[in-house]
């Protein structure tokens, strides 16, 4: 009976001891996995009223499909602009054919901050506008103004660079590209599908880089980032190429305070200019984007439709994509390559 009793006695210490263990390996194991608190380097203040000026420059010219004067001047006006923000410009002229054998005369703009510095951050945006309103009951056959669906993105860009040349304190190289003839896709129902009809632009600076070799850390595309109460999910392109990129911003994103915009959810793969230079160019991308997984358009209501102008440009947004984006920038400057 003594032995018995001592038997059990030395089986519970030996469990408790095990089971001590256990935990503390599991805490160690926890403590070792926990990701680190994110914290925010100082970064300026975006101001989304200069943001709403460039988009609305920009729609002051009309629509901006290729092969029309509009297109042109708008063009014209987005290469004197980074020139005049003190930006490396180049110009990158080309014809590309469009789903109906349309030769499409097309220019992507490429602007160069910091040309000396080894670590560089791409910033992407297409220009170009739709040449008709097919998810529009009226007037389909005519092109839209595109104020977010193109301008947004490029107008937010253009506010991101303008604050940086103030500021002069991002030590990291930004390269800049608007993309041209990313709208010109093929429409739904009309005949058979033809891959890779739209990005066009993103398809040829992918395979003709601006210069030989070029290549970036990552690169963040904004498309339709203008419009009231927009969501941005983690698209699946976007998570499949450039995960760590993709979970970075929209982390600074929520920490900003902007969660209503930065939805932590996951979507599926969009085909936007991000998945070419993600395939080709095999840069990480991540795609900014306003869509909803659970409606029934997938985008939102004023998508290819002549609603897409100014009065649907809100300044709440703006603020949240530039500022987001500038912190990521700003972030960026203090981690390892």
């Amino acid at each position: 009976m003594t032995n018995f009793r001592f038997l059990i006695i030395a089986l519970f210490l030996s469990m408790t001891i095990f089971s001590c263990k256990e935990k503390t390996d599991e805490k160690s194991i926890a403590s070792q996995l926990a990701k680190p608190e994110l914290v925010l380097q100082k970064a300026p203040v975006f101001n989304p009223d200069s943001a709403y000026f460039f988009i609305e420059k920009q729609v002051s010219f009309g629509t901006r499909v290729p092969n029309t004067a509009t297109h042109d001047q708008c063009g014209a006006y987005l290469v004197q602009t980074l020139k005049n923000l003190g930006l490396e410009v180049t110009e990158q002229n080309f014809e590309a054919e469009a789903y109906n054998k349309v030769m499409l005369k097309s220019k992507n703009i490429i602007g160069t901050y910091k040309p000396e510095a080894s670590k560089r951050i791409l910033l992407a945006a297409h220009w170009d506008t739709r040449p008709f309103a097919d998810q529009d009951d009226e007037r389909k056959t005519e092109p839209i103004l595109g104020a977010n669906d193109g301008a947004s993105g490029v107008g937010v860009i253009l506010e991101v660079l303008r604050t940086i040349q103030a500021d002069k304190q991002l030590n990291i190289g930004v390269d800049v590209i608007f993309l041209d003839s990313e709208d010109y896709g093929q429409p739904e129902n009309t005949g058979e599908h033809q891959d890779d009809s739209w990005c066009l632009g993103a398809q040829y600076w992918a395979k003709n880089r601006h210069k030989a070799n070029y290549s970036a850390y990552f690169g963040i595309l904004l498309d339709m980032v203008g419009t009231q109460n927009a969501k941005f999910y983690k698209e699946g392109t976007s998570r499949n190429f450039a995960p760590t990129v993709t979970d970075k911003i929209w982390e600074i994103g929520e920490k900003l305070g902007y969660s209503d915009f930065f939805i932590q959810k996951n979507s599926g793969g969009i085909t936007d200019d991000h998945l070419y230079i993600n395939k080709i160019a095999g840069i990480p991308t991540v795609d900014i984007i306003d869509h909803d997984p659970n409606s029934m358009s997938y985008f939102n209501q004023y998508w290819h439709t002549h609603d897409d102008n100014m009065k649907i440009i809100d300044k709440k947004t703006l603020k949240a994509v530039g500022q987001t984006v500038l912190q990521v920038l700003y972030n960026e400057q203090n981690t390892v390559n």
